[in-house]
């Protein structure tokens, strides 16, 4: 699957049933070329504070890719970096 058709799917968890948002990025292993994790933005910025926060997913914790969305098992405070 393209890069660009991942994009355009919604990444849902399954555990707060709540959207993350869309995939901004990919984390690749450079020896591999394998999708080790996917990248969405944070939308939870305080007043426009900690706008610039990704909220990275590990590929293992992908439950399904489905034609519209993506359903993925994480704690979202726990995935956060900056």
């Amino acid at each position: 699957m393209r890069f660009c058709k991942l994009r355009q799917k919604e990444v849902v968890n399954v555990i707060e049933g709540c959207s993350l948002g869309y995939i901004s990025d990919l984390v690749i292993d450079e020896c591999t070329g394998k999708i080790c994790a996917l990248v969405v933005p944070d939308r939870c910025g305080l007043m426009g504070f900690f706008k610039n926060r990704d909220i990275i997913i590990p590929w293992k914790n992908i439950c399904k890719i489905g034609e519209d969305i993506i359903l993925v098992e994480v704690d979202p405070v726990a995935c956060v970096r900056e």
